[in-house]
């Protein structure tokens, strides 16, 4: 247990309690925690510190000598537990929101046939282990669930955007998407113990798949591989093929996905695919759709390890059969969903987005959202070992719900959850703390800023200087931002933001001011306002964020028009 505990440990970036070491990111983590996350890592570092002192019989730190507290039992430093907004300050205590609305001003998601007249809507500005703290802790959950098939057994859900917007995943930058990894296990832990379930891992074993090909080829593998022919590509080429090939050809073909197509032929496609695909001689109009759809479940079924990850299979699992609110389910996916590495995300988001489509052609196809989740269900929640079939068949329904929760919830589920970006913006701003203080201590810097400041009290007039009018000594003004484009023919303006200001208003100003003399490589592509510096490694604006509230989030930022990675 306490290997266990100390790897999770390892997973949500606080090596730092194990080592000892004074990692600066570990220890700006902590600053950031929620009451509830704080509790969580509590429990693990305790279990952990336990189970040493039985195998090694030898003093092992305690909580209270790296928080540095006095109270008789061990206690991390955590944020007010009140919502935040994502530039972190603290809004009026207040409840998450779940009512009934009737607006279009936000995240819709709900296929409208059957759907029910009731939506709800979800407040992401407070941590949902937060929230759950509000509910009896003597529920309990239905052992043998039934799924209700209907679409309409499903609600609707919309999130309403902030003045900040909505993110996804992937607007932000590698660097920040591993702090939001990390604030997510440690969220979704703290989920689990609020909700009396207990988190399930399995162990990681290392899986050699193929180095070369297509079919059986690790996804990053895969990926390297595709960016040497297409450079920043997020999903595999062949894997993009056989989506266009049926949304172009196969969306209303009647039983596609469930009908299977001929053995035979699909094992001469997938060698003729491996032998000709790189080198784009393969013919596609040769493949039919029942056949295209048995190459797609192959892929995904001979990946080396599955798309949505070993690691987190019990995880899944759980969410369904110990957790019985819908609303419930879809945070803890959620959460799952921004655990993913990003080549499984990014895959399963384009694989998601085909299958929402095959079941908005339902009319046809005849394939609607539960015969869907069914027949996709076992490629993507594979179990290894002797019982495999087994537990594959056990777990059917569960995991064909899990699926159509993915399908129908998609837009929420990668969206980021705005608490964890304010978690992120305080996360950096701790460690840029971290680094000033450490900088003032170094005795060469300090000899350095002497030396400055006395050579600044006998300052030396050049002859035939020139003093500069102070409007042009100071900096940028209080609310004025500059904005850098440098694809566009003029590459930077400054603008005055006001309270109805939006990131698109900025775009429109710049299409305007160039739309004569932009390059012509550019106007093919969608620009998108970035904010980058600051207490943000890099984020693409939503269009609709209001300007000031951002900037008052980060005054110290860049702002940049450029490409939107896709």
């Amino acid at each position: 247990e306490g290997e266990l505990e100390a790897e999770w440990l390892q997973d949500v970036g606080l090596s730092t309690l194990i080592s000892g070491a004074e990692e600066e990111d570990g220890q700006a983590l902590l600053s950031t925690l929620t009451r509830t996350q704080a509790a969580a890592v509590q429990k693990r570092y305790n279990t952990y510190t336990q189970t040493l002192r039985k195998k090694n019989k030898h003093t092992v730190r305690d909580v209270r000598d790296i928080f540095g507290t006095s109270d008789s039992s061990p206690t991390f430093e955590t944020v007010p537990v009140s919502p935040v907004s994502p530039n972190g300050i603290q809004l009026p205590g207040q409840k998450p929101v779940w009512k009934s609305v009737s607006s279009k001003s936000c995240l819709d998601c709900g296929i409208d046939k059957g759907s029910p007249s009731i939506i709800e809507e979800l407040s992401y500005d407070v941590s949902f282990s937060e929230s759950v703290t509000v509910l009896p802790k003597t529920q309990e959950w239905p052992k043998n669930q039934r799924f209700k098939k209907e679409d309409s057994a499903l609600p609707k859900f919309i999130v309403r955007k902030s003045r900040f917007g909505l993110t996804e995943a992937g607007d932000l930058s590698p660097e920040d998407m591993k702090k939001i990894r990390y604030l997510s296990l440690i969220e979704l832990t703290a989920f689990y113990d609020a909700l009396g379930v207990e988190l399930k891992r399995n162990r990681v074993e290392r899986v050699r798949g193929r180095e070369n090909g297509l079919f059986g080829v690790p996804l990053t593998v895969l990926l390297e591989n595709d960016q040497k022919k297409v450079p920043g590509v997020k999903v595999p080429l062949i894997f993009q093929k056989l989506l266009l090939k049926l949304e172009e050809t196969g969306l209303e073909t009647e039983g596609i996905l469930r009908v299977p197509g001929s053995a035979s032929r699909v094992k001469n496609l997938h060698q003729e695919l491996e032998a000709k695909f790189y080198e784009d001689t393969f013919d596609w109009d040769q493949v039919r759709n029942n056949d295209a759809a048995g190459l797609l479940k192959m892929f995904i079924r001979e990946l080396p390890s599955p798309l949505f990850t070993v690691e987190y299979l019990p995880a899944f699992i759980t969410l369904v059969e110990k957790i019985s609110k819908i609303k419930l389910q879809l945070q803890a996916l959620h959460l799952l969903i921004m655990l993913m590495p990003e080549a499984n995300r990014d895959t399963a988001k384009a694989f998601l987005q085909f299958l929402k489509k095959v079941v908005a052609n339902e009319g046809k196809n005849k394939m609607n959202l539960w015969n869907v989740s069914m027949i996709v269900a076992p490629n993507l929640f594979i179990y290894k070992g002797k019982r495999a079939n087994q537990q594959e068949m056990q777990a059917a329904a569960t995991t064909a719900h899990i699926v159509r929760l993915l399908i129908r919830y998609q837009d929420i589920l990668w969206t980021v959850p705005s608490f964890l970006i304010s978690q992120v913006r305080k996360m950096n701003e701790a460690a840029m703390n971290n680094s000033k203080r450490q900088l003032m201590f170094d005795k060469g810097v300090r000899k350095l800023l002497r030396r400055k400041t006395m050579e600044r009290e006998r300052p030396e007039r050049p002859e035939g200087a020139v003093t500069f009018p102070p409007y042009l000594q100071s900096d940028i003004p209080e609310g004025v931002i500059r904005v850098y484009a440098p694809l566009h023919s003029k590459v930077s303006m400054a603008i005055q933001l006001n309270s109805q200001t939006k990131a698109k208003d900025i775009l429109a100003r710049f299409h305007c001011e160039n739309s004569r003399g932009s390059s012509q490589n550019m106007r093919g592509q969608i620009q998108s306002l970035h904010e980058i510096g600051g207490n943000i490694g890099q984020h693409c604006l939503d269009p609709d964020a209001f300007m000031l509230d951002v900037y008052r989030a980060n005054p110290h930022a860049e702002w940049v028009i450029k490409p939107k990675a896709s």
